[in-house]
């Protein structure tokens, strides 16, 4: 889920850039190349370190910024004195050509010299669902395709595999070096990356079609890299257990161990013949699994973290940012459960049920994380790093002439920032997949129109004309409590006299308003929104119309407000960044960026709650819990898991934790040994480890995984997935199920 909700989304910025202003694409401002440290892999040694209290004695920590590394520059120095073994530039190759992105939001793994891919179940969730048959309930039952000829191609569902890294950053900054302004310089910065991906993905697509080229920002802005991806677009679904096993304990057991999830779904890559995919760089499976205190790796795409915001970037966040959504987020998972709660159990809510899940995973993380900047040790300790930092730069008469009031500088844009947030949470989520469908085609609609009066381009419009198009469906029940609470949330943040507020109620009650539009537009589903979107929306007459007409400007205004705050932080964050790289070189890992990192750890349980988390669950506790809970629908299990065969060995460890670090996006990361060997599956992170997003710490935080052995266990014993089984453990496919039971056999 997104974090950045209170932003502009991608239709403001893109209406702004119609007008003159910025783009949607977020790019920080730098005015000169960072220069590093030479050959230096750790940061200066920090003062000694303290215990946490009293507070005033609180040190910054060495990996205080993270465990994230790029592979352009790996930690090999710094993995030989943590687990004393240097891997080379092969084993890095290895790690990153096995790793795959899970199209826009997860991670997985190639598993197979056959194209195999691991990856979670709530990550494919979507794409399970999708390829059901009419009166299948994939979800609910599970899916296991016991030959070649069964497995399902999801539509529109891709995985990248990262080839080449080349920097960029030169070629960046210099766009922006001949203009004046913060739009200005956001700008052209912004267009120079979208050049480079365009001229690179070009080139790349004269050898291999299947080439694309993103730059990724890091650092703030610091650093620009261009990730040249080979994007697989014929992706199958094998296998996923029912969603009972992949969720097991519900929201309630969501960010918490000791844990007895088999987050786990499969899938296949095919070639442009059709046929498997030959995976020249796979991960093999370990079946002797790990052992506590065991060094163990992460290679996966964390999504995004703010380890190297300033603080009073982390109060602002705390005080405004935060709470906004959190608030949003917990009124649309109240309406979606009443909604089904509401449902026989034959109804299809599938897609609800998804967005559902989604919001709770939010509102549970939200919540983790605003309790971390409410910690005052936290807090204290990103204070005490970040006065270490200006005191570097004060130290250095250079630095301290182009920097020194940088954190001033940024520290007063934050009050700017408050001053316009009470009027931002009329639109927290506004036009996201977390909104109204009616409002949000509403929105495209009104965008739509707007853009084509001011002579947009036509293959651009047609890209806005798709997408607005692939809005899906909701119920009108849905509808009307979700336009109703927008509403509200209009009101209460502008008032009952605002203008714009008495022009969308004209003197109605919200929810009279919100009833007569959910059954009054067109824009309740998607051959109306196309019908109204190809004669031209704002003329049609459509009951949406006057609404939007009236909350458009006003979003587009805010919104065009926010964008010139994001673009001056953005340059005064970069220029910080340009200080840090001058005292630390890449010494230091980047925040996540949906990039692929390589993280470490060791396998480790924790103190919590007065007793012992252990590094290992089993089975045995999966069935404690069921028995325990069992008049509780989330600790229920399907039919086949109530009898097991005498085979299955309930002492087989299901799930563990480890001090690796990891952040959302990670999900479907594989966790693998110092061999690559897969010893496990990351699926989620503890309770404790929510703070992790501004400052990492491993004393409680640990990341969580489904073993190896535990998903071995299941395919084998309860799901009788043979032709997994031969799969994972020989390197072998088969194309039947009778095939893998015979090679099985004469083992």
């Amino acid at each position: 889920m997104p974090r950045s909700a209170s932003l502009p989304g991608i239709l403001s910025l893109a209406l702004l850039l119609a007008a003159g202003c910025g783009t949607p694409k977020e790019v920080a401002v730098v005015t000169e190349r960072p220069v590093p440290l030479p050959s230096t892999e750790t940061p200066p040694p920090p003062p000694p370190e303290v215990a946490p209290t009293p507070l005033d004695t609180v040190r910054a920590r060495r990996f205080d910024t993270g465990k994230m590394w790029t592979f352009d520059n790996p930690p090999v120095e710094y993995f030989a004195q943590a687990y004393g073994f240097r891997p080379d530039s092969a084993w890095f190759a290895r790690a990153r050509l096995g790793a795959l992105r899970f199209s826009t939001y997860c991670s997985a793994s190639f598993v197979s010299p056959t194209g195999l891919v691991m990856t979670n179940h709530h990550c494919g969730r979507e794409s399970i669902a999708k390829v059901g048959k009419e009166g299948e309930k994939l979800l609910d039952n599970g899916f296991y395709a016991r030959s070649l000829d069964e497995e399902r191609k999801v539509k529109d569902l891709y995985v990248e595999q990262l080839l080449a890294i080349e920097d960029v950053t030169e070629r960046v900054l210099a766009a922006g070096r001949a203009v004046r302004g913060d739009d200005e310089k956001a700008q052209a910065r912004r267009d120079k990356i979208e050049q480079i991906e365009k001229d690179m993905t070009a080139s790349a697509q004269r050898e291999d079609s299947t080439l694309q080229v993103q730059v990724i920002e890091l650092y703030n802005g610091g650093k620009y890299s261009a990730y040249t991806f080979r994007r697989y677009g014929d992706v199958r679904l094998v296998m996923a257990p029912e969603h009972q096993l992949g969720y097991f304990g519900g929201d309630d057991d969501n960010f918490t161990y000791p844990r007895y999830a088999l987050d786990m779904a499969f899938f296949r890559v095919y070639d442009a013949q059709g046929r498997p995919l030959k995976a020249d760089q796979y991960f093999r499976w370990s079946a002797a699994g790990s052992r506590p205190g065991e060094p163990v790796f992460v290679v996966g795409n964390p999504g995004s973290t703010s380890r190297l915001n300033t603080t009073s970037g982390l109060a602002f966040e705390r005080d405004y940012e935060l709470p906004q959504q959190l608030a949003a987020l917990e009124s649309r998972a109240a309406l979606l459960k009443a909604y089904l709660d509401a449902q026989t159990k034959d109804a299809d809510v599938s897609k609800l049920r998804n967005t559902y899940f989604q919001i709770t995973n939010s509102v549970k993380a939200n919540t983790g994380q605003l309790k971390g900047l409410h910690d005052p040790y936290l807090m204290a300790r990103r204070a005490a790093a970040e006065n270490q930092f200006r005191q570097a730069i004060a130290a250095r008469d250079s630095l301290k002439e182009r920097y020194g009031g940088l954190f001033q500088d940024i520290g007063e844009l934050q009050l700017a920032k408050a001053a316009i947030a009470p009027r931002l949470a009329a639109f927290t989520y506004f036009g996201s997949q977390l909104d109204s469908r009616v409002l949000t085609r509403a929105l495209y609609g009104y965008f739509y129109d707007t853009l084509k009066r001011r002579g947009y381009p036509p293959d651009r419009l047609a890209e806005i004309r798709k997408e607005a198009l692939q809005i899906a469906d909701w119920p009108v029940e849905v509808e009307q409590a979700f336009i109703a609470r927008r509403l509200h949330e209009v009101q209460d943040a502008l008032g009952t006299e605002d203008p714009t507020v008495r022009r969308v109620l004209e003197g109605q009650p919200i929810d009279s308003v919100a009833a007569r539009l959910a059954t009054h537009t067109a824009l309740v589903d998607s051959a109306g929104f196309a019908g109204l979107l190809d004669a031209g929306y704002l003329g049609s007459g459509d009951a949406s119309v006057p609404v939007i007409e009236a909350l458009g400007p006003l979003y587009f205004q805010v919104a065009g407000q926010q964008q010139s705050f994001q673009n001056r932080e953005e340059i005064l964050n970069a220029q910080l960044a340009r200080a840090r790289f001058d005292l630390y070189g890449t010494a230091i890992p980047p925040d996540a960026s949906f990039s692929l990192r390589i993280a470490d750890g060791v396998v480790k349980g924790y103190a919590y709650n007065g007793t012992l988390a252990p590094p290992y669950t089993t089975f045995y506790g999966l069935y404690d819990d069921y028995h325990a809970y069992k008049t509780r629908a989330e600790w229920n299990l399907p039919d086949r898991w109530l009898q097991p065969p005498p085979s299955f060995d309930l002492a087989t460890p299901l799930n563990l934790v480890t001090t690796a670090d990891i952040t959302g996006g990670n999900s479907g990361s594989p966790l693998l040994n110092k061999d690559l060997e897969v010893v496990g599956l990351i699926f989620d992170g503890n309770i404790e480890s929510l703070p992790n997003n501004y400052l990492y710490t491993d004393e409680a935080a640990r990341s969580v995984a489904v073993d190896a052995r535990g998903i071995l266990e299941a395919l084998d014993d309860i799901y009788d997935a043979d032709r997994l089984v031969l799969e994972l453990t020989t390197g072998r496919m088969a194309a039947t199920e009778d095939e893998a039971d015979a090679a099985l056999g004469s083992r």
